[in-house]
């Protein structure tokens, strides 16, 4: 599935896979989030849930542009920095190109909706 993050009067496009965590998260669309810097390396917002991790591995390795939920915190976490292997960390999809509008620094506020 296919969805746009808008940033101020940027759409950043991207891709979900197609796994139970992310059906589940394309369910919650469309939403406005405020994305906080987070280690210097993620923007992060509360999506107030677990997401659906049935399948999904123990531990994933997060490469810059990944879009994916920490699931012990509820959070979305979207990398701007590659990460190393974290326990409990889902990925959901990935940016299909650059993604500049979300690391201008401080927090950004985003629409997430659909693209299909």
């Amino acid at each position: 599935m296919r969805i746009n993050v808008i940033v101020g009067d940027t759409t950043l496009s991207a891709s979900l896979d197609n796994s139970p965590a992310a059906r589940d998260f394309a369910s919650m669309l469309p939403l406005e989030l405020t994305l906080s810097e987070y280690a210097g390396n993620e923007m992060v917002a509360d999506l107030g849930r677990k997401l659906d991790t049935t399948g999904a591995p123990a531990s994933y390795k997060p490469k810059t542009g990944d879009i994916t939920q920490y699931s012990p915190w509820s959070n979305l976490a979207i990398f701007t920095k590659p990460f190393s292997a974290s326990r409990g960390l889902i990925r959901l999809g990935e940016f299909d190109g650059p993604i500049d509008a979300l690391t201008v620094g401080g927090n950004v506020t985003a629409r997430l909706e659909r693209a299909d």
